[in-house]
């Protein structure tokens, strides 16, 4: 049955999540709103596809192997039941907020997840526009809970309940959650991070929980003088279907190759900030 779970999860959902993209587009377009164009919809489900396709071929030769390796080294047996659930859904979101901080931080890493930022939408679809490249190393982060003993089908399948959620956000219909602004990441709080305004950029990097936000400084809320401006600091021109997803290689492979420095410190073109500059500490 552990086996069927994620297919019996997505086929409940996705319907949900079309029939909520559908509903989104009618509001829009019946209050004169330009929240969808044509070509970053299907960039945005082009992109979904990449990194589904590479997702399922690697689960299978690298991902399954590697956290039932860890899980066989496992340092507690657990047993199942809703404190079992509570803390791997704990675990999880912290786990993906970890990885998320990196992608933000390391320009290597940022080259795979700015695809995702790319866009200069935030609609529901927004959602689907994945970082291609990503399966290739997010199991890495997974391989602690794992050790810890949680079952890895368990892992897989709580990352695919926590990113359903995580594609619900990206909506500028719902304004404000209430009293769970305090608790989950919202509309709001996403909006927030889709930004390329100075004061939120890097912010709430949270996928279920804002709680990490708040306890590691990297919260902002949602500043009604600030409105959010979408996409990335510098637009990119060549929106084509290879650049789009490799534009910042290219770029950080020039960064480097430019450079008069000794190729040890030109690593910082690669291993800093997305925005580091030669002579920066």
């Amino acid at each position: 049955m552990e086996l069927f779970r994620e297919q019996l999860l997505l086929l409940i959902t996705v319907p949900v999540i079309l029939g909520a993209i559908l509903l989104e587009i009618i509001v829009t377009h019946f209050h004169g709103i330009r929240a969808y164009t044509r070509r970053e919809t299907l960039t945005n489900f082009y992109m979904a596809a990449l990194n589904g396709s590479l997702d399922l071929l690697l689960r299978a030769v690298l991902v399954l192997p590697l956290l039932l390796w860890f899980w066989n080294r496992r340092v507690m047996d657990l047993e199942q039941g809703w404190l079992y659930w509570a803390a791997l859904f704990l675990l999880q979101d912290l786990a993906y907020y970890v990885l998320h901080f990196v992608d933000h931080h390391c320009r290597l890493f940022w080259a795979v997840h700015v695809t995702h930022h790319s866009s200069e939408e935030f609609n529901l679809t927004t959602g689907f526009r994945s970082s291609v490249f990503q399966p290739v190393y997010r199991t890495l982060y997974f391989l602690p809970i794992a050790w810890l003993g949680f079952e890895p089908l368990d892992i897989l399948f709580m990352y695919a309940a926590t990113q359903i959620y995580g594609s619900l956000i990206h909506t500028e219909r719902i304004r404000s959650m209430g009293w769970l602004e305090h608790v989950l990441v919202t509309p709001s709080h996403h909006r927030v991070h889709h930004a390329s305004n100075g004061r939120y950029l890097d912010k709430n990097m949270g996928m279920c929980l804002i709680l990490w936000d708040k306890l590691f400084g990297t919260f902002q809320a949602e500043l009604p003088e600030e409105p959010v401006r979408y996409g990335l600091t510098k637009r990119i021109e060549d929106r084509g279907p290879v650049n789009i997803v490799l534009h910042e290689w290219r770029d950080m492979w020039a960064d480097v190759r430019r450079s008069s420095l000794p190729w040890r410190k030109r690593l910082g073109y690669v291993l800093r900030g997305p925005g580091w500059k030669a002579g920066e500490e």
